[in-house]
């Protein structure tokens, strides 16, 4: 079974990357099931944006990036206090490994701080939030709600459906017309789209 290591801190944005987590887990549209490992700097709880309490499955000391499938970072007060080093230094070696990334929010400014997006095409909140960071790859900015660059991949804060879409397209684990009915059904895009995603 893949597996997706989540990375968890205090104030992560659990909102964001939910939809993501769900569909890992349970394959209830993929049908293929994954396992799902949170992975922290150390072994003591950490307290979500909206108050969960996640005790980590493993610390960053476990985690060998070729054994994994999946890396997703997603949104904190960290990323834009200068934060989360140990986390950053984690996705580079996943990417050295050919192993995908998915950031969301704040992570992408993350990435853009130590250059993980310099080379390939890249979203976020805006484009002027990443060019805060002083990054190289403002060219490879795309205005789009969520984007698949090679091994990496990103999405903006409002985003969080657009984000578990792309992921799982990337991940080659749904067809475009499984994808295009999964966000249907959360944007209600389509009233048969439901019926289209279990059909």
């Amino acid at each position: 079974m893949e597996t997706a290591y989540v990375a968890v801190y205090d104030t992560w944005a659990d909102w964001e990357i939910g939809h993501l987590l769900v569909e890992l887990r349970t394959g209830r549209f993929t049908g293929e099931p994954w396992t799902v490992v949170t992975v922290a700097e150390s072994a003591e709880p950490v307290v979500t944006m909206g108050g969960m309490r996640v005790v980590p499955d493993v610390t960053i000391a476990d985690v060998a990036p070729e054994q994994g499938d999946l890396l997703v970072l997603a949104g904190s007060a960290q990323w834009d206090e200068g934060g989360g080093d140990d986390f950053l230094k984690l996705a580079g070696q996943f990417l050295e490994a050919g192993v995908p990334v998915a950031a969301i929010c704040g992570a992408t400014a993350g990435l853009a701080r130590v250059g993980l997006l310099d080379e390939c095409e890249h979203t976020s909140a805006a484009k002027e939030y990443l060019q805060a960071t002083g990054y190289a790859g403002s060219d490879k900015y795309v205005d789009a709600r969520a984007v698949v660059g090679g091994d990496v991949i990103t999405a903006g804060p409002d985003s969080p459906v657009q984000f578990a879409r792309a992921v799982l397209k990337r991940l080659g684990l749904a067809d475009e017309q499984k994808l295009d009915a999964y966000e249907g059904v959360f944007h209600r895009a389509d009233p048969a789209a439901y019926a289209n995603l279990v059909g």
